[in-house]
């Protein structure tokens, strides 16, 4: 897909002024990782009179199928036409608006650190999207971008095949835009409604959404006349969310109509109390996810196997329950950073007596690890090769031998709905694998199976009726009747 914007200029205020804008020099090419493909930026025309800078986006059709299939409230419909041939690669959609706020993240929030005084300026803008998808048609294009202050919306449509006019015309339309305006503005206005005309996004749709749509939509969609129709598409018609909005753009209007802040019409709340709801951190739900999953199995003396900085031993340290205390990790300076976060050197002698810090390997059995209550494995078995985990489940399970094991990693299958992760990519550059749900659970039921244990299993997060939870955790527990430990050699 594709996309230009150009600038016209004079001697006093050259056009070449889009490239500080943009962030994006004139003399170079330039290409950025996005989540479902690689977007180029480039600049066909470069002088004091006019100035262009095109981006085109690559989408991978193979990656874009393996990260949803078009499913989820706000799929792409046109993913399901075929797997790997839609419409998806070639149309101006959310994907498109996704690598606009990621290459243009600067000229959309209306920053230029070299000249500060450019995004304030009104420029004389050209864009032009070949094709773009109009549920709505070329009318619903002109509702939307008129009352925006262009000087030329043009949506002229894009027959279905030219060589036969008697088929008529697609729902695509090649979009022109002429006017003076901010380039932050404009851009704003595509980040929005390129999804709207689409009338579908590639990705989930979470209450964060809008807070974006807000955020975009300032200065101009509050006062907009479809600002109803605006959001409901833009939020893939979630009527929570949508009413959630439009009620929040109302107070806007109210608020600019009357020339006062909106916080000074929104006084309903007590702002001396903190009522918002705040989204909990994904370590914050695991860490209590596994301190609850340790209370219900009565663990007194904990092992946490791969510890990293400590934030989980500093959990239990609150907690009198937990007797003893061990963090091993092979890192000595991620030990040290634990030892600096519990500050080990300034604990009474009854805290210090709690918590010991180990450095050691889980390819290897350990004596010291036997023997305990309970051992948590959080994000940690990930990090190694597959080859080795065999190693580690024989240390573990076959060895040090807890009445507990609580096992975390993250469900792959959940990477399709954070939007900026780029297509094929895990969630940290140390990851080895990152695996589905289905496969975790043959890892886990094998393992259980080979040491005596049994497994049950713990969503971590929000539990997202299609792709599962962001974290998956197991919790082995001794079986009644243990079977026959094998040895180590056997673990595989």
């Amino acid at each position: 897909m594709f996309l230009t914007i150009s600038a016209t200029g004079t001697a006093e205020h050259p056009a070449t002024d889009l490239g500080f804008l943009l962030h994006k020099h004139p003399g170079k090419t330039q290409e950025f990782g996005t989540s479902h493909g690689t977007a180029h930026v480039f600049y066909p025309e470069a002088t004091a009179e006019r100035c262009t800078a095109a981006l085109l986006l690559e989408v991978d059709p193979v990656a874009l199928v393996r990260r949803g299939q078009g499913k989820g409230r706000g799929g792409a419909p046109d993913a399901a036409l075929a797997q790997y041939v839609n419409d998806r690669p070639y149309a101006a959609s959310s994907l498109l608006a996704v690598a606009l706020s990621g290459v243009f993240r600067t000229a959309l929030k209306g920053q230029c650190a070299l000249r500060p005084e450019l995004p304030e300026r009104a420029m004389p803008l050209r864009i032009e999207i070949p094709v773009l998808p109009a549920r709505g048609g070329a009318g619903l294009v002109h509702r939307l971008f008129d009352p925006l202050g262009w000087d030329l919306v043009q949506a002229e449509a894009v027959p279905l095949d030219e060589q036969f006019p008697e088929w008529g015309d697609s729902r695509y339309v090649r979009l022109v835009l002429e006017g003076e305006l901010r380039l932050a503005d404009a851009l704003r206005q595509l980040y929005v409604l390129l999804p709207v005309l689409d009338d579908a996004k590639h990705y989930w749709i979470a209450p964060d959404e809008v807070d974006k749509l807000l955020r975009a939509g300032d200065g101009w969609l509050a006062a907009h006349p479809e600002n109803g129709l605006i959001s409901s598409r833009y939020l893939a018609r979630h009527k929570r969310l949508t009413q959630d909005a439009i009620e929040r753009l109302e107070l806007v209007r109210l608020a600019e109509a009357d020339g006062s802040e909106v916080e000074e019409l929104d006084n309903a709340v007590d702002e001396t109390r903190d009522t918002e709801e705040r989204p909990v951190p994904l370590a914050v739900q695991r860490r209590d996810a596994i301190l609850a999953a340790l209370r219900a199995a009565g663990a007194q003396r904990v092992l946490d196997l791969g510890c990293g900085q400590g934030q989980l031993v500093q959990a239990l340290l609150k907690d009198p329950a937990y007797t003893e205390i061990i963090g091993m990790d092979v890192s000595v300076r991620a030990l040290n950073t634990a030892a600096r976060r519990l500050r080990l050197e300034r604990l009474g002698e009854r805290q210090s007596s709690r918590v010991t810090l180990l450095q050691g390997s889980l390819a290897y059995t350990d004596k010291r690890l036997a023997g305990y209550d309970a051992a948590v494995l959080s994000e940690v078995i990930e990090h190694l090769d597959l080859e080795r985990l065999p190693a580690l489940e024989y240390a573990v399970f076959g060895s040090a031998r807890p009445r507990t094991v609580l096992v975390t990693t993250p469900n792959v299958e959940y990477n399709v709905r954070w939007e900026t992760l780029p297509a094929g990519h895990v969630r940290h550059g140390d990851h080895r694998f990152e695996w589905t749900r289905e496969e975790f659970r043959a890892w886990a039921d094998a393992v259980a199976a080979r040491h005596g244990y049994v497994v049950a299993y713990v969503p971590v997060g929000d539990d997202d009726p299609e792709v599962g939870p962001p974290t998956q955790m197991a919790v082995f527990t001794q079986s009644d009747t243990t079977t026959d430990t094998p040895k180590e050699g056997e673990a595989a």
